[in-house]
């Protein structure tokens, strides 16, 4: 029953009912009530995903008449944001309708959040053990009335003595429990030494097994790998979804909720501490073990990432001159971050570049190492932030620009997350404009499924689907449709000009999906600023032709590598040279947890890499306008064309 401060609200189809405050908004209520809306603009009606309809009638089962008089009138933003037909069926969004009354809503097919598919599998590696932590076995002489010496003391004595292992140290709250431990084990003890320096965690008996876990905080994703510190072997790996995609899905949007909310930051930092408690959990779960098993871990993320774990304010990172509060790695004691591994274990936090090319950037160079290659090598690590590296053993530079979330389904019109439904893969006749697609969570074609169901279309279908209608005369360089072309799938809509990729009946939504021309222009100003820092960077260095082009991130090895091309994600490469390298910055991760060198080598090449900020290149709008061509307005492609795309680059 609705009173002046609380009101009901019933969510359909999930039933899922309860109070709210007066004044939050529906998008609030969900969040609240654990009902999954699809938002990504972090509730700024950016987005436009988050469509609901208040339902207009008195249900008596529920004690409750529910209508648009409950909700506050339609915003500006929902004016822009809805079309003539979506306003007259009633359809609000959920982030910008405030609550009034009681009401019933429902959320239709496309508004419902689905688990995205996260795809980031350790890739295989070749990695020199030398872990920060090593376990050592030693038997202790009992203490007597004629030799008294405390606990630790022997400790100390006996891993000198057997392991040459001098000026140990020992974690205060290890100490709290040494004497009981000892005598558990009967004087035979299994010590876990940090950076042969400091014993933090003694274990009664003989223990073998030593584990630690290397993590990478992505914007949209989690993924820790837990490894055996004696084998290197990957023994578990898990991932989930980055839970503060429900305050946005960019760093900036995310950065401005901290900034406009008093417990924002903390906020922040709570949602990414009690994730990472959970995926270890789980993946301590997975390998047989439990979480305080867990002795070390390294992490690496962008800069926001990092920032928002550490709990430091990120508003500086996000206005001129774009400064970090540490570029330095860091050792930090887990608890201190509330941490559920080893009380004693340390958190090893790689160093951060500059301003937004964070530690991510940093786990990939330690991966790929260009620094070690003679090669011109371009790393792309494509996501809401695109973070890019060129160079080699003689010089390399860093950059980052902000794509936009248009490669992640966002922005688009019948975008959406890489998740069950979603169009992954998209074919276009040359000839009859016919098209056939492939949806995540179905095996086969569509022309071979009589009820597919497509609910949306993730990033790796948009690239395929702007390549596609390239190729086949729908579109031309500069993205717009050829409106002389006779196809049913061709039409105008409201003034705009879109392809139809998937019918109504192909559908779970009951609409048809398709490719208009704002989706094209998203795809165009992401992958223009994406070629356009390469081309500057290439320019810097004097370079005129990329030897090879490696797409990292787990968005880089799902999407068509060809269909990259053809658009021109980046500047010429020979199609043989192109490579995807799974998710780069999680292996580096890795390897700084497996190898204490390569902490002190990320410190160092994080120091040594050029890093240059895209925004202050005079150029820059010159570059980006051609750029933002299909592929470009000007470059040729000699390597691509070379690889049998001669057409398509004409």
């Amino acid at each position: 029953m609705s009173d002046s401060k609380r009101h009901e609200i019933i969510f359909h189809p999930s039933v899922c009912r309860g109070t709210i405050d007066d004044g939050k908004t529906i998008m609030e209520a969900s969040q609240e009530l654990g009902v999954p809306i699809e938002g990504v603009c972090g509730a700024q009606a950016l987005c436009g995903k988050c469509q609901v309809r208040i339902k207009e009638r008195l249900f008596a089962e529920y004690g409750m008449a529910s209508g648009s008089g409950a909700v506050s009138p339609l915003s500006e933003s929902e004016k822009k944001l809805l079309s003539d037909e979506e306003k007259r069926q009633g359809y609000r969004l959920a982030c910008q309708t405030h609550v009034h009354g009681d009401i019933m809503v429902f959320v239709p097919e496309q508004s419902r959040g689905q688990e995205q598919i996260v795809r980031k599998q350790a890739t295989p590696r070749t990695i020199e053990l030398k872990p920060a932590v090593r376990k050592y076995c030693v038997e202790m002489a009992p203490p007597t009335l004629r030799d008294s010496l405390g606990d630790w003391d022997r400790l100390r004595i006996e891993l000198h003595r057997r392991f040459n292992l001098s000026n140990l140290t020992i974690d205060f709250q290890v100490m709290t429990d040494l004497q009981k431990v000892v005598r558990q084990g009967n004087w035979i003890v299994s010590a876990s030494v940090w950076m042969d320096n400091e014993v933090i965690r003694v274990e009664p008996g003989h223990e073998s097994g030593s584990y630690g876990i290397a993590v990478d905080i992505g914007t949209t994703t989690l993924a820790g790998y837990l490894c055996d510190l004696e084998s290197g072997e990957v023994v578990a790996t898990e991932s989930m979804m980055n839970p503060q995609a429900v305050y946005g899905d960019d760093v900036m949007t995310r950065i401005s909720y901290t900034m406009g909310n008093q417990d924002g930051r903390e906020r922040m930092n709570q949602v990414i501490i009690e994730a990472l408690n959970q995926l270890v959990r789980q993946a301590a779960a997975r390998a047989g073990i439990e979480a305080k098993d867990i002795i070390d871990m390294t992490v690496v993320g962008n800069t926001c990432m990092h920032h928002f774990f550490l709990n430091l304010d990120p508003q500086h990172i996000a206005k001129t001159p774009f400064t970090p509060a540490i570029c330095h790695s860091l050792n930090v004691k887990a608890r201190d971050l509330g941490l559920k591994i080893s009380p004693g274990a340390y958190v090893h936090v790689l160093p951060i570049e500059a301003g937004f090319v964070g530690a991510d950037n940093v786990g990939v160079l330690l991966a790929e190492e260009p620094y070690h290659q003679d090669d011109i090598v371009l790393i792309l690590d494509i996501g809401t932030n695109g973070e890019l590296i060129l160079g080699n053993r003689d010089s390399i530079l860093s950059a980052s620009c902000a794509t936009g979330p248009a490669f992640e389904g966002a922005s688009i019109r019948h975008g959406m997350r890489a998740a069950v439904g979603a169009i992954e893969r998209i074919e276009i006749a040359p000839d009859t404009k016919e098209v056939r697609f492939q949806v995540i969570g179905k095996e086969g074609w569509n022309t071979n499924l009589p009820h597919i169901g497509a609910k949306g279309i993730c990033g790796s279908g948009v690239i395929d689907a702007i390549a596609q209608l390239l190729v086949s005369g729908v579109i031309g360089k500069t993205g717009r449709f050829n409106e002389d072309l006779e196809s049913a799938r061709f039409r105008v809509i409201e003034g705009e000009p879109e392809f139809v990729i998937a019918w109504a009946d192909e559908t779970s939504i009951g609409r048809d999906i398709v490719i208009c021309q704002s989706d094209i222009r998203q795809i165009q100003l992401a992958k223009g600023i994406m070629y356009a820092g390469a081309r500057i960077m290439m320019q810097h260095l004097g370079v005129e032709i990329l030897d090879k082009v490696i797409l990292a991130g787990a968005f880089g090895s799902c999407i068509n590598q060809e269909s990259a091309a053809i658009i021109g994600l980046f500047p010429d490469c020979a199609l043989e040279n192109i490579c995807a390298v799974g998710n780069a910055a999680g292996d580096g991760a890795r390897i700084a947890l497996l190898n204490v060198d390569k902490r002190a080598e990320a410190e160092n090449m994080a120091r040594k890499v050029e890093y240059m900020q895209l925004a202050l290149v005079p150029d820059l709008a010159r570059v980006f306008g051609r750029a933002m061509w299909f592929p470009h307005m000007h470059d040729s492609f000699p390597l691509l064309t070379g690889s049998g795309l001669g057409k398509t680059m004409e």
